[in-house]
């Protein structure tokens, strides 16, 4: 999997939102917001290949996490992300 370039995560206080911009994105009006966390691997993926396994790791490094709360957390974080256009496979 591969962020889609086009998007920019924008911190508003405590919360996140990533947001279409350039001419990458054919849907300008797309906005997606992230927790803490979500925007931690957001930042970490970012331009760059990777699978489930290395969220799951970045959690887990992060936060000193189990391998089945990671996994937890990040299985629907993946899915939100494929839903709204945010990553290629």
């Amino acid at each position: 999997m591969k962020t889609r370039k086009g998007f920019v995560l924008r911190s508003l206080g405590r919360e996140y939102i990533l947001v279409a911009e350039g001419l990458e994105v054919t849907d300008a009006n797309k906005m997606l917001s992230l927790n803490e966390s979500a925007a931690f691997l957001w930042k970490a993926v970012e331009g760059k290949e990777f699978d489930t396994d290395t969220l799951i790791n970045l959690l887990m490094e992060e936060y000193g996490i189990s391998r089945e709360v990671a996994e937890k957390d990040v299985t629907p974080l993946l899915q939100i992300w494929k839903n709204a256009a945010v990553i290629t496979d």
